[in-house]
């Protein structure tokens, strides 16, 4: 089965992702992560400094992967009030 984490590597690996551009994409989301915490969750799973990557995490980069590929999106249409 695969952790967040190994999902988390292998997007960054499909699309060519570099740490500054996968801390850019969270930032959509208004996540905050350092270099250093984005960095102990592509080590191995055996490592001291290995940490999970909690599901909000993953949501939400997957979230901020559609901004960051698609753009944002445009605002929803105001209903409309018939009298």
């Amino acid at each position: 089965m695969l952790t967040n984490n190994d999902i988390l590597k292998k997007l960054r690996v499909a699309l060519s992702l570099k740490n500054e551009d996968i801390i850019e994409i969270l930032a959509l989301e208004n996540f905050k992560i350092s270099k250093g915490a984005l960095g102990d969750l592509f080590r191995a799973e055996d490592h001291p400094g290995y940490v999970e990557a909690g599901d909000q995490l993953l949501r939400n980069f997957l979230n901020g992967l559609i901004t960051y590929k698609r753009g944002v999106r445009p605002p929803s249409p105001n209903k409309v009030i018939k009298k």
